[in-house]
């Protein structure tokens, strides 16, 4: 009676209480999530579904992280809003939970924490913006971001210009329009199975957007009825075809950080970097949209979206198509009427937009031990073979002091790094990495230069950026033991990223960077070599526990499931 009554204060009738399914609704809607503030209107939809299937809908708040605002980076609270997530799902009588999400970090978030719990679930994602229009051309959300400062840093834009663009970018409801992380990670959502079939791409304004959310609302209820769980349906299997896909669409370096965390989350799923790589190279980059090429996300919709994407990779034999999704069928069997209707924008197989082995890269060598990315289709050919001198920053903000001057000692042969970006380092991994170029080279003409660091990079990013170098300067990687003058030698066709020092001199300069440490070791709250930070807090949490890029710098308390505290029969 306490628990019901307390529940009629909302008018629900005795209807509602006779032993329906009890639908969670996840909402990430917020203000200071731009991407998300329309979220409450699809959470309606999925209302509507849940009750034309006989559930019962109930709506509740998860952290939301901005990538746009909140500081100083939202990857040091997608933790925060995983564990947010996975506690209100398990504690609560819910049978099953619909997931809304949208800018960056919220759809893994929230994937990390259902699947921790391993409830029923249906991902809704909250669709990107329309094209960007300016002065008679399309234009990208971030991608153009990058290059209208260039512009402006140069002389070749003026301020009221770039006025005038910012509206122009940003003219709909939605998520970023370019296949930068927010779309890549709806589109890992729909290749993983957690999505209906071709809602990642649908614009956020879009009636096909509401009309997909209400039927997420009846799937989640038919999930529950058949007892189909996360844990059967993002397998290892899953994972492989979500990695094959996101090789196929261009998608963002950082999809590598989040389906690692992800399937972290999973018993008996386990991932690594060089898989990544394995599976990527035998695939063609399909999907000609910004930052790599020139459409955006409504022209792939408009193209066919995801589902041509995936019966191209299951014709050439290179996808499982047996794997399970939320539909309750297969992967193949979702996508087999699947039709293109621009192969301009979906590349067919044997005509790619880029051919196989182009993508993102997975690097070794004695600079990155554990590994470091670089994506390719955004870097400038003739920079992916390179040896260069290095000029080194201990932060991004070091470098930013000392980037307009015009007696910079750079030239452009030179090699960027910028170090103390990591996930303890910073902390939370920024997306600083692509740090735009000395302006005295930019006004030369200069358009990109070879940067390195431990940092992430935008999608929506491009250049010859090589990222997520582990381990991090902050826990005594060697990117820690790179000197100004250093001789660096990046190879991608070797998938090689080489200081060219000999190990003697590092041997010695690890030995006094250890002795400085040392010195140094009283200093509150810094975790293994970090820098110090102030003692509590979540920050503080975070430095203690996050795992390095190439783990998906999750918790190293939150690997595998751990499923759900309220049994059914107590609903």
């Amino acid at each position: 009676m306490i628990h019901r009554s307390w529940m009629r204060n909302r008018g629900y009738g005795d209807e509602m209480f006779d032993g329906r399914p009890i639908i969670g609704i996840a909402t990430t809607w917020s203000q200071l999530a731009p991407c998300n503030s329309h979220l409450d209107e699809v959470a309606e939809a999925v209302k509507r579904g849940v009750l034309q299937a006989g559930g019962f809908p109930l709506e509740f708040p998860v952290l939301s992280t901005g990538e746009t605002i909140i500081r100083p980076t939202a990857m040091l609270f997608r933790n925060l809003m995983a564990m947010d997530a996975e506690e209100l799902i398990r504690n609560n009588p819910l049978d099953g939970v619909v997931l809304l999400s949208g800018c960056d970090k919220t759809t893994p978030g929230l994937l990390m924490g259902a699947a921790s719990v391993d409830l029923p679930t249906v991902m809704v994602t909250g669709g990107p913006m329309l094209n960007g229009k300016f002065r008679g051309q399309d234009v990208g959300s971030g991608t153009h971001v990058w290059k209208f400062e260039a512009e402006l840093a140069a002389g070749r834009m003026s301020e009221c210009e770039a006025r005038a663009a910012e509206g122009c970018m940003a003219r709909s409801k939605g998520h970023c329009m370019t296949m930068g992380t927010a779309s890549t990670m709806a589109c890992m959502a729909e290749a993983l199975g957690m999505q209906l079939p071709g809602s990642a791409a649908y614009p956020a304004v879009d009636a096909r957007r509401f009309e997909v959310a209400q039927q997420a609302g009846r799937a989640i209820v038919d999930l529950v009825e058949r007892d189909i769980r996360p844990s059967a349906i993002m397998t290892r299997e899953a994972f492989e075809n979500a990695i094959r896909a996101n090789a196929a669409i261009g998608g963002s370096t950082n999809a590598f950080i989040h389906l690692m965390a992800i399937a972290g989350r999973i018993d008996g799923v386990e991932l690594d970097l060089d898989l990544f790589d394995a599976l990527g190279r035998d695939v063609p980059t399909l999907v000609d949209l910004m930052p790599s090429g020139r459409f955006l996300m409504e022209d792939f919709a408009y193209a066919g979206g995801l589902p041509v994407v995936l019966r191209r990779l299951i014709d050439a034999g290179v996808m499982h198509p047996e794997c399970l999704t939320v539909t309750g069928r297969s992967v193949g069997e979702n996508v087999a009427g699947a039709e293109c209707f621009n192969d301009e924008v979906i590349h067919p197989w044997d005509a790619p937009f880029q051919p196989a082995g182009t993508g993102t890269a997975v690097l070794r060598g004695n600079l990155c031990p554990d590994g470091a990315v670089l994506k390719q289709s955004a870097a400038s050919p003739e920079l992916l073979v390179h040896e260069g001198r290095a000029r080194v920053f201990d932060s991004p903000e070091a470098y930013h002091e000392v980037s307009d001057d015009p007696d910079l000692d750079i030239t452009a042969d030179d090699i960027i790094v910028v170090r103390g970006a990591g996930p303890k380092g910073y902390p939370g991994m920024p997306e600083v990495a692509n740090v735009a170029l000395p302006t005295k080279l930019l006004k030369q003409g200069v358009s990109d230069m070879v940067r390195i660091s431990d940092g992430r990079m935008s999608g929506t990013g491009y250049g010859t950026v090589v990222l997520h170098v582990s381990p991090e300067a902050a826990v005594g990687g060697p990117l820690s033991l790179v000197r100004d003058g250093d001789r660096i030698r990046l190879d991608v066709p070797a998938r090689a990223l080489s200081l060219l020092v000999d190990d003697a001199e590092l041997d010695n300069r690890r030995a006094q960077a250890d002795a400085a440490a040392a010195g140094n070791s009283e200093a509150p709250g810094a975790p293994d070599g970090a820098a110090p930070t102030t003692p509590g807090g979540y920050a503080w949490l975070y430095r203690r526990h996050v795992q390095q890029a190439h783990l998906g710098a999750d918790f190293d308390f939150l690997s595998g499931t751990r499923g759900h505290a309220v049994p059914r029969d107590s609903h």
